[in-house]
């Protein structure tokens, strides 16, 4: 079975109506990411930082996975499936894709403030101040910050090594990490990039670009891939 990689960023929640973050009306037009995204941030005002990250959780949660998330698990029909992403949404594990690792986090869970590895769902949409680990200590949005290590970026580019297909969706290959997994991909028969911002790229050797938007550009792909 052969083995598809897909790596996916903010392109592919937007089209099912999550804010991206650094887009224009983007998330940090409206707040300041000192002040909700670090670790000095939560310092100062953890009650902020949760308000911020409840507000967002309280978004996915009515969000709906679109078009290109179930295109993405229905390929696992025939193909051996992985999903890297930067989103903090939980898009893909609902409309069935069944191997998701999160490069940033995941918003719908909290981790202690103590013990990283103590990671919980949050029941509803918010998490509140007072609530604590088993530890002891405050919980905290489990959501890496600016200024924070990303844990899982070494294990993505081990599954990104052994990809037969690499296909990045809704990401730009400028901004770290897409180009690093680009490159960890490099012996993949063929890479896609699928992402209507990515004209000035132009097709070489074994890397696709597909100027579209997520939903349009992935299910067209898939398709193709399926048949």
């Amino acid at each position: 079975m052969k083995k598809v990689v897909v790596f996916t960023g903010a392109g592919v929640s937007a089209e099912s109506g999550l804010k991206t973050f650094r887009d224009n009306g983007g998330l940090w037009e409206e707040a300041d990411i000192n002040e909700v995204a670090t670790p000095e941030g939560w310092k100062k005002n953890p009650a902020r930082v949760l308000d911020f990250y409840n507000l967002r959780r309280k978004q996915v949660l009515e969000a709906k996975p679109n078009g290109a998330h179930y295109a993405l698990a229905e390929l696992q029909r025939i193909f051996d499936v992985h999903i890297i992403t930067q989103n903090i949404d939980n898009l893909h594990e609902r409309s069935g894709s069944e191997k998701v690792l999160h490069l940033h986090g995941e918003v719908t869970k909290s981790q202690s403030t103590l013990d990283p590895s103590l990671v919980y769902d949050i029941p509803d949409w918010r998490l509140d101040m007072g609530e604590k680990c088993a530890k002891g200590s405050q919980l905290r949005p489990h959501v890496v910050w600016f200024g924070e290590r990303v844990p899982n970026m070494e294990q993505a580019c081990r599954i990104a090594s052994g990809a037969d297909i690499f296909i990045v969706i809704g990401t730009s290959l400028n901004v770290f990490p897409a180009a690093g997994l680009l490159d960890c991909a490099s012996g993949a028969g063929i890479r896609y990039l699928v992402d209507p911002n990515a004209e000035s790229l132009k097709q070489s050797g074994n890397l696709v670009i597909i100027n579209e938007n997520a939903v349009k550009g992935v299910v067209a792909l898939v398709k193709k891939l399926l048949t």
